[in-house]
């Protein structure tokens, strides 16, 4: 019996990025999406045009760039909306518009102020606007885990005949339990006239931990698209899984009449490289993606799997993209070589010069750490185009000391804005003294709401990724440095994250309030 496509909608550079913190500038989203279409992706929602010019710039140089994945925009049901989303979708292979509006009664009355029948005049509204401007039409039912499934057939029975080819049931607050969930599914599947003429999708956030498990009982129920992201990313406690859903669909053919057309071995790489880019680090434990996730220490286990793989391990994990397509590089790799990987990593330089600055930098790293990895040549390329752009904090010197038994002490040279200044301070460890000789400078009067380190490769020589979180008047932003020097790596995330604030990066997005 033949299988059923089963769409994969990614929302990693949408929703992922509501994660606060977790803004990405427009050449990182866009290495983002040349990943996802390496991996396969069918549908890559690249942002929300109208959230901001930076949104619209992503959307639009993802759409011109990418050839292979259809490109969708975010769009509340709102003429202003659906417009900016079809102008920066104009130069796409293929282009989807996602509108949306809220159909639960708690969203109708409280947020849209709206009764039932004014909610559905505007989304068919909506629906008729965005397919005078694209054939591919996408609405989504915000709240439908809390929707009333008498009202959820009216509404989507209504925007199918307005011209919607694909129809998604969010589980936006994450409220659904996998049995109700595929239930739902399955009832709107049999009860709506017209269902037949459009794809039925879900998007399913993780309140409960449940989002993968609601879309797979959705897709049991019927849904042949799935919207997910790369590790889970996403606000509050993310999305389901991209990685999740796939290898569960792949793994239990037994059970699913489904397959994607997903590039598995792609799989890490792209994990590593959103993780890298947005500072959330994957989790050790963390399913396909997570650094034990084919680690066996059990000696019984360990004896299972050199017998035979299958006796501990339901898939290959190379086929999901670890130690497969690495090249290790070292000091006596020439600039071809550097080149080649960054090609095979899809990335690019806008000029020789930031090549040549690239190639210096690993030149300098792997004269300290040896062997350079696929996952430090992502972290050198962040901070080689960072230190491109105009900063307003610059490291110039940094000292720290640490004795046991004596207070640590950290000295600090910034360049601000072009002027040199120094400060001394001491503190808990060296890391919080060199925070407090930086914070007596930049005088920022933000707040330190996160800091993490993360070892970007295994070995005592690996360089260390940190990410500071600094709040400041309700703005969030992350900063990420990288260095074999964990104070140096330190220094680098607080001053990035400086910086953010002072190209005023961080930015409201409308469906932080309102949104799928």
């Amino acid at each position: 019996m033949s299988k059923d496509r089963l769409i994969v909608f990614d929302t990693t550079l949408r929703d992922g990025e509501q994660s606060p913190g977790a803004t990405m500038d427009q050449d990182e989203k866009l290495r983002i999406a040349k990943a996802l279409e390496r991996m396969k992706v069918d549908v890559i929602e690249a942002g929300f045009a109208i959230a901001s010019q930076g949104d619209f710039h992503s959307v639009k140089a993802i759409a011109d760039t990418i050839r292979e994945s259809t490109i969708c925009s975010l769009a509340r049901a709102k003429e202003a909306d659906i417009d900016r989303a079809a102008e920066a979708l104009a130069g796409a292979e293929s282009g989807r518009i996602h509108t949306f509006i809220a159909t639960s009664p708690i969203h109708m009355q409280h947020k849209l102020r709206l009764a039932p029948d004014q909610v559905i005049e505007h989304a068919v509204a909506a629906v008729k606007h965005a397919r005078n401007h694209m054939a591919d039409v996408e609405f989504s039912c915000e709240d439908a885990g809390r929707s009333e499934i008498d009202f959820l057939c009216r509404i989507i029975e209504a925007v199918i005949d307005a011209g919607a080819r694909t129809i998604n049931i969010p589980d936006t607050v994450g409220y659904a339990i996998p049995e109700q969930f595929g239930d739902t599914i399955a009832q709107l599947l049999t009860r709506i006239p017209n269902a037949d003429k459009a794809i039925f999708s879900v998007h399913c956030h993780n309140d409960l931990g449940l989002a993968v498990a609601n879309s797979l009982a959705a897709v049991q129920a019927g849904a042949r698209q799935v919207e997910c992201t790369i590790n889970g990313l996403g606000e509050r406690a993310g999305n389901a899984s991209l990685e999740e859903i796939v290898m569960a669909v792949r793994t239990r053919q037994d059970l699913f009449n489904v397959d994607t057309g997903i590039n598995a071995r792609e799989i890490v790489p792209t994990s590593k490289m959103v993780s890298q880019i947005t500072g959330f680090p994957v989790q050790p434990n963390k399913a396909i993606v997570g650094a034990n996730a084919f680690a066996h220490e059990s000696g019984i286990h360990q004896d299972g799997v050199l017998k035979h793989r299958e006796t501990y391990e339901i898939m290959s994990a190379e086929d999901v993209g670890w130690h497969t397509n690495r090249m290790v590089l070292g000091k006596h790799s020439g600039r071809a070589a550097f080149r080649a990987r960054l090609d095979e990593l899809g990335i690019s330089f806008a000029s020789e010069a930031a090549m040549n600055e690239a190639f210096q930098r690993f030149k300098d790293l792997a004269d300290k750490k040896h062997e350079v990895f696929d996952e430090d040549l992502q972290a050198l390329v962040s901070d080689t185009k960072k230190a491109a752009e105009e900063e307003h904090y610059k490291l110039v010197l940094l000292e720290a000391t640490a004795r046991t038994g004596e207070t640590p002490e950290a000295r600090v040279v910034l360049n601000i804005a072009g002027q040199e200044t120094m400060a001394t301070a001491t503190g808990a460890g060296p890391v919080d003294a060199a925070f407090k000789a930086i914070e007596s400078m930049a005088q920022s009067h933000s707040t330190l709401q996160l800091y993490s380190v993360n070892a970007i490769t295994a070995g005592t020589d690996s360089q260390g990724e940190v990410t500071v979180r600094l709040e400041k008047g309700g703005r969030i932003v992350n900063g990420h440095g990288a260095d074999t020097d964990i104070i140096t790596a330190s220094a680098k995330a607080y001053l990035n994250a400086l910086n953010h604030f002072a190209a005023g990066l961080e930015r409201a997005h409308p469906q932080a309030a309102d949104g799928v």
